[in-house]
């Protein structure tokens, strides 16, 4: 197990009979006197809360981090979907839970509704997939088996029946996956291949492709030569479909970096059970 050489600096609130906060500043010697709390740095002596700066300690900046747990009804597997939160400004967040370590919310994308500020969960995925991250999230999304597939250079076209549905969710950009398709109850495995660039969908003219470029620089995999049959997938990008994180519980960490007066009050969650 890795040991964590951070220090900190633990307080004690006589009203509440506990200790109450960590702080990342050392001081070698810390006194209170008089309503002042005074510490001692390199034999410099500090005294404290004398400035409006705030999360400043011996002239580094720190920023403030509250940590909680969000676990209503924590026997039922969850979707956290939203954060909302009471304060005078907005907060980055991390949210992690017993299944998943990839959500957050960019302090930015924070908007103030009904004096609260809110916004849904992303999820950082990574390209390619992370199966075991991104694949519970019912992330990949199936097209159908192709009748044709052809590499050019960097190029593959992916040509599908007339009576497949492409659909209207995959769009360009989205992440093309494929799989060769195996007989029940064997698991097809989705392989990264490259990114959609042109769908062309006119069943008139007997058109039912997807053309993508592949992507070998960022793991992309080529489909194997002289095979025309895959089952193909895409998967949309984990940020802009803010899909959640899956789990029974939920730590949230919130973070600010700001040097003026921060309020915090309340934080909220909308979650949704998660039916297998």
């Amino acid at each position: 197990m890795p040991v964590n050489n951070q220090n900190y600096t633990l307080t004690f609130s006589p009203g509440y009979q506990g200790w109450v906060s960590f702080y990342s500043y050392e001081p070698e010697m810390i006194q209170h006197m008089n309503q002042y709390l005074y510490t001692f740095l390199n034999g410099n002596l500090y005294r404290h809360n004398t400035n409006a700066t705030r999360n400043e300690y011996y002239g580094v900046a720190y920023p403030s981090k509250v940590t909680t747990v969000l676990n209503q009804e924590p026997m039922v597997n969850k979707i956290f979907k939203t954060l909302s939160y009471e304060g005078n400004e907005p907060w980055g967040a991390t949210l992690t839970s017993d299944l998943q370590t990839t959500g957050f919310i960019d302090s930015s994308y924070f908007v103030q509704k009904e004096s609260d500020w809110f916004s849904f969960v992303r999820n950082s995925g990574t390209t390619p997939a992370d199966a075991a991250q991104e694949y519970p999230l019912r992330s990949v999304n199936g097209i159908g088996n192709t009748i044709g597939a052809i590499t050019i250079g960097n190029n593959v076209t992916f040509s599908f029946a007339l009576t497949t549905d492409i659909g209207s969710i995959i769009s360009i950009g989205d992440s093309i996956y494929f799989g060769v398709p195996v007989v029940a109850p064997a698991t097809l495995t989705p392989i990264y291949s490259g990114t959609v660039t042109t769908i062309t969908v006119n069943l008139a003219a007997g058109q039912n492709i997807i053309q993508y470029a592949l992507d070998t620089a960022g793991g992309g995999v080529a489909p194997p030569s002289g095979v025309d049959v895959f089952y193909a997938m895409f998967v949309k990008n984990q940020v802009a479909e803010s899909k959640g994180i899956l789990g029974h519980y939920g730590e949230l960490t919130l973070t600010n970096s700001l040097t003026t007066h921060v309020e915090l009050f309340a934080v909220k969650s909308e979650a949704m059970t998660s039916f297998p």
